[in-house]
């Protein structure tokens, strides 16, 4: 897919992920009126088996062969804590490798724009509630996901070193919990929010009277939808140089992206209750872990860049919610 002479060529590496899904969604429905102030992208994907990002050659190769302008980094080897747990060594090699293919690549075919996107893992375990981006390296890590979160934190610094050494315009966002289309809605595997709807859905079909949720409930957690988390993206990256670069520094030029808000695990379930029309009882097993007590990013660099999120939390889930059902069929064990 060649760029045309009026449109900047986008490549998008990780289209059929969560986030890389809704990027693409994003810009397929941008009509004549809804267009950016930068002309429209043509959009440019590769599957993996047409490229695999671990092999440098063949990275190196097809940014050659394509004219590309943009590049957003949304491939990733990507799990829960188990998976973490059972793989640190996959975690961090492959996104140490899916990244520094693409940034270098990029800057050899003479690229200036480059999003890379990360997660806000990166902080400390300890770090000071909201988390500024300024709380990166202060700290020892959460040792679950370690390698992940290492991995990340190398993806910025490489960003900044090509921006440093050659005068590159390459991007980091750190995204809070996600949740929305395309989540994992795996019954074991999945994360919060989608582990709830399903079984607060199964629930409410079978009328279980109670479902017990694990912890106390008390834990503040903050969510953001992948349609805004996608919108925030494209923002970041079609900001002007001077106006991102006043809200960074060169070495610590990653943008937190969040609601700036968050709900206890109580009111999340809450809500999952009411989306789905469960009507029986919440019960907190305080015997379980809670997790940290709070994980809220602040988001002030990104409200000051002029963006903030679309959905709130229940409207968010609503439409969610809806997408599970219109897919449940594929959910089935």
């Amino acid at each position: 897919m060649p760029s045309t002479h009026d449109k900047p060529t986008l490549f998008l590496a990780g289209q059929r992920g969560m986030v890389g899904s809704a990027i693409v969604r994003l810009l397929q429905a941008k009509g004549p009126d809804q267009a950016p102030k930068q002309a429209q992208p043509e959009l440019l994907t590769a599957s993996r088996s047409e490229l695999d990002l671990l092999n440098q050659q063949a990275v190196n190769a097809f940014f050659q062969q394509h004219k590309i302008d943009q590049v957003i980094i949304a491939a990733a080897k990507v799990g829960g804590i188990q998976a973490n747990n059972s793989l640190p060594a996959e975690f961090i090699y492959q996104n140490l490798m899916i990244e520094a293919n693409l940034i270098h690549a990029a800057h050899q075919a003479d690229i200036q724009q480059l999003l890379f996107l990360g997660s806000s893992c990166i902080y400390p375990r300890e770090a000071p509630q909201p988390m500024t981006e300024e709380a990166l390296l202060t700290g020892p890590l959460e040792p679950t996901n370690e390698p992940y979160a290492i991995a990340k934190i190398a993806g910025i610094k490489l960003c900044e070193s090509y921006n440093r050494q050659y005068g590159r315009d390459y991007r980091s966002v750190m995204p809070t919990n996600l949740y929305g289309p395309g989540d994992n809605f795996h019954p074991e595997h999945s994360h919060v929010i989608p582990a709830l709807l399903r079984r607060f859905h199964e629930a409410a079909r079978a009328k279980t009277p109670e479902v017990t949720i694990w912890g106390t409930g008390t834990p503040k957690r903050e969510f953001l939808h992948v349609d805004d988390m996608a919108a925030a993206c494209l923002h970041v990256l079609n900001l002007d140089t001077e106006t991102y670069q006043a809200q960074t520094q060169p070495m610590c030029s990653h943008i937190n992206v969040g609601t700036g808000t968050d709900v206890t695990i109580r009111e999340l379930a809450e809500t999952v209750a009411r989306v789905t029309g469960y009507q029986g009882e919440l019960r907190f097993d305080s015997t379980k872990p809670d997790g940290a007590p709070r994980k809220l990013l602040d988001v002030a660099k990104l409200k000051a860049l002029g963006w903030q999120p679309r959905y709130d939390l229940e409207d968010g889930l609503r439409q969610t919610y809806g997408w599970f059902l219109d897919n449940l069929d594929s959910f089935r064990a």
